[in-house]
């Protein structure tokens, strides 16, 4: 029994059964199906719901709903459990099978491994510091996309209606020129269907915009997001240079004495 135990607690194991069943639904969703794709599916649903009985077992059911990663599990499990109903249904009459794909989320299961990385701790420290210093930054950069959206939409709505139909439309393309992506499309667009002048005007607006929102707006985000992510290190690395300094004030003192 204790082997059995051990045998659906193994991580590898899991993760091997979850890779399986992705082929499973892929082929499902290729319309390749057969007996033994059948088969194997059902056994997959039947190897997830052992799994979860056992460490209820073995953690109980308080401890087991108190991990993060048990709950998204037990949660993904009991949403599987209609696709085992729907080989009982009558074809046709409920279409179920959609589930399965719900499952495939425990594949996330696998970023545990990141906790075995060097540093992987501190790497995320950085990236909740990075965001907490910077979330001022990017909501106003947001806001910024969403004022010049909506004065696009009522400028060029009727001239460029692919970008700019609607307020989300628009907000879309001024973030498409801020990633300097496909940019001068946009503008290209405008200037044909307008007067040589008016087209000249816009493409020096759009260029403007390109300037302040996609160079120097992006590169101010991504510097300030940097600098908070490696701030801590830099706290790090002075903390021991004061240590060091301290050490060479003693060590300077007991010369002198």
């Amino acid at each position: 029994m204790k082997h059995i135990k051990n045998l659906f607690l193994n991580e590898n194991l899991i993760l091997a059964v979850i890779l399986l069943n992705a082929v499973v639904i892929f082929l499902q969703t290729s319309n390749v199906d057969s007996t033994w794709i059948q088969v194997v599916d059902v056994a997959c649903t039947l190897i997830f719901i052992v799994e979860m009985i056992i460490k209820h077992s073995d953690l109980g059911l308080k401890g087991y709903w108190a991990s993060g990663w048990n709950r998204l599990d037990g949660i993904l499990v009991i949403i599987s459990l209609p696709s085992l109903v729907a080989l009982f249904v009558p074809e046709g009459l409920f279409d179920l099978s959609f589930l399965l794909v719900l499952r495939l989320l425990r594949v996330f299961r696998f970023l545990r491994v990141l906790h075995f990385f060097p540093n992987f701790t501190q790497i995320v420290n950085g990236f909740k510091l990075a965001i907490r210093e910077s979330y001022a930054v990017l909501l106003c950069f947001f806001v910024l996309i969403v004022m010049f959206g909506l004065i696009n939409c009522s400028l060029f709505k009727d001239i460029a209606p692919d970008y700019f139909a609607t307020p989300f439309d628009s907000i879309y393309s001024v973030f498409r020129i801020c990633t300097v992506e496909g940019w001068y499309d946009i503008p290209d667009t405008i200037a044909l269907a307008t007067s040589p002048a008016i087209g000249t005007l816009v493409r020096i607006y759009f260029c403007i915009l390109l300037i302040m929102g996609g160079i120097i707006g992006m590169s101010f985000i991504n510097s300030v997001f940097v600098d908070a992510m490696v701030s801590d290190n830099n706290d790090d690395v002075k903390a021991k240079l004061d240590e060091i300094e301290k050490k060479l004030d003693k060590l300077m003192e007991s010369k002198e004495q």
